[in-house]
């Protein structure tokens, strides 16, 4: 069963008032039970929001403080001084290259366009090439990106909205779909999209859902159940579709949610669960199983969050390592989100969301039937899509085939149990949990492990900084497995390290010390205009005030 809702609770309420109050009389009666019913209702409104009274009332307390005249003005000094640092930095970055605010005159040559493009990429602060940079760059092979520039070129200009005249792309975009649901064991029923990337698959997800349960359950006031360690796009989609994220803490030891708690969090608003394989923190793959069980008990659909797992995590069994079901072979489980432009290796903007079900899938279309335009259905967000990502994804499946992929996950995670292990041994860190696939969370209870991060950036490392707690991870890619650099790593992990144990007790400076202060403030809004702010400077042009 559901749990309770506690909306049965008014009547003995009301019956109890009435004998208290002496009413007899028919007006009495319904006079004092219709108070008692408002009364209740407001009541039952109040204590039974999504959030509980003290998120709440914490969110008010630093609302109303940051009013108050002296507050708002050092609080206002702060983001002053974030945003001047956030363009300081933009500027520095770019401070070679020249800002076009206007169109040119006349249109610039060939030549002109191509020189300017190299400089452009030229900027930043690491080199990917070299295996130095968490994630982001999953594989880079010359061959491979003259493949899908050429295929790309050619089909620059088709857009999938319009089937009639662009047919061949939508069989690209069909096949994708078809060869991933095979790979995350799909049977003939399943079926799915092609997305722009990750967010976007995981928010067609929770779209899909939404309009499900309120179609066949009337479900008017969704939630989902997640794990804390999820996606933030599930975030995201909550916030675009009102739906209210539960988030449910993970367990301390292994970093994969609890299982106890999760089930706590579920009620008959619940349209969703959702496990990650594996999450980005720190690599560990909830117990999906489980939580496909509770799905399959409660009715509910199961989402299994692949993104970042992408291809590795759908073959890491066939490349001899063991895993857990996860997929469509476990039972409950409905649908799957997996980017392909991170272990698929095709170029960034491309992602799948499949479906168990053909049920599912419906809901998360777009159809408009009187608009005098004509109508109109969309399987995205998207209207038009570029036709030219699909075609480019399309080839690199084509082009690594199935062997190209396993290969490639044999040494993706080969690599990672390498690094993991060397890094077990240094003194002073540990490893988060038990990693699956290819991320690898350190952190640390002797010193800030932000002075760890510290040290490698300046050795040319860039590593993912992690929060709640502290720590920082290696999502390993294939530019890792270039010969040298997964020694080069454990090495300048063991040095950095045995540096800062010489004091262990002093605290981070520079950059780095941002991120521990900003899981000390607990006021989350101010961290939110931060980074509102950072997102602005990306978006800086010398004329902008």
């Amino acid at each position: 069963m559901r749990p309770f809702s506690g909306s049965d609770c008014l009547k003995p309420v009301t019956e109890g008032i009435n004998r208290a109050f002496g009413a007899k009389e028919p007006w009495q009666v319904a006079t004092i039970t219709a108070t008692t019913v408002l009364g209740g209702v407001w009541l039952w409104t109040v204590i039974c929001q999504d959030e509980n009274l003290y998120i709440r009332g914490k969110r008010q307390f630093f609302k109303f403080a940051k009013k108050i005249p002296a507050v708002r003005r050092q609080v206002e000094t702060e983001l002053a001084k974030a945003k001047n640092d956030f363009e300081t930095e933009i500027k520095k970055s770019n401070a070679h290259l020249t800002y076009s605010e206007t169109l040119p005159e006349k249109g610039l040559s060939k030549e002109e366009i191509l020189r300017l493009v190299d400089e452009h990429l030229k900027t930043g602060h690491y080199n990917w090439r070299d295996g130095r940079v968490s994630g982001a760059v999953y594989g880079y092979k010359p061959d491979l990106v003259e493949l899908v520039t050429e295929v790309y070129g050619k089909a620059s200009y088709t857009n999938p909205l319009h089937a009639d005249l662009f047919p061949g792309v939508c069989k690209m975009e069909a096949e994708v779909v078809r060869m991933a649901c095979n790979l995350f064991h799909g049977n003939s029923a399943s079926c799915g999209t092609m997305t722009t990337g990750g967010t976007e698959s995981i928010v067609m997800a929770m779209k899909a859902y939404r309009d499900y349960a309120r179609e066949h359950k009337g479900i008017t006031r969704p939630n989902i159940v997640v794990p804390k360690t999820v996606h933030a796009a599930f975030d995201k989609g909550g916030q675009y579709f009102n739906i209210h994220v539960r988030s449910v803490d993970v367990d301390p030891e292994t970093y994969e949610v609890d299982i106890k708690k999760f089930k706590r969090a579920i009620n008959r608003n619940t349209i969703l669960l959702v496990g990650s394989a594996p999450n980005f923190p720190y690599g560990t793959i909830d117990d999906i199983e489980a939580i496909a069980a509770l799905g399959v008990k409660y009715d509910i659909p199961v989402h299994v969050d692949a993104c970042l797992g992408s291809f590795v995590v759908a073959l890491v069994r066939n490349a001899g390592y063991k895993l857990r079901p996860f997929d469509f072979e476990v039972k409950g489980v409905t649908s799957i989100s997996a980017d392909t432009h991170k272990y698929g290796f095709a170029p960034k903007g491309s992602s799948v969301i499949l479906y168990s079900d053909k049920k599912y899938k419906d809901h998360q279309f777009t159809v408009t039937t009187d608009w005098p335009g004509g109508v109109y259905g969309s399987p995205t967000v998207n209207g038009s899509r570029a036709g030219g990502i699909i075609a480019a994804c399309w080839a690199t499946m084509m082009s690594f085939g199935y062997d190209g992929y396993l290969e490639a996950t044999k040494r993706i995670v080969d690599t990672a149990r390498y690094i993991e292990r060397g890094v077990r041994d240094i003194d002073g860190i540990f490893i988060f949990g038990k990693p699956a696939t290819s991320v690898i969370a350190l952190g640390s209870n002797v010193f800030d492990i932000f002075r760890l991060s510290d040290s490698l950036c300046k050795l040319g490392w860039n590593l993912n900084a992690l929060q709640f707690p502290s720590g920082i991870h290696l999502c390993v890619t294939d530019m890792h497995t270039q010969p040298g650099v997964a020694d080069k790593f454990i090495a300048d992990v063991r040095s950095c390290t045995a540096e800062i144990m010489k004091d262990p007790g002093q605290p981070v400076v520079g950059k780095m010390a941002l991120y521990g202060m900003a899981q000390s403030i607990p006021d989350r809004s101010v961290i939110g205009e931060v980074t509102r702010l950072f997102l602005h400077s990306m978006y800086y042009t010398p004329s902008q005030k």
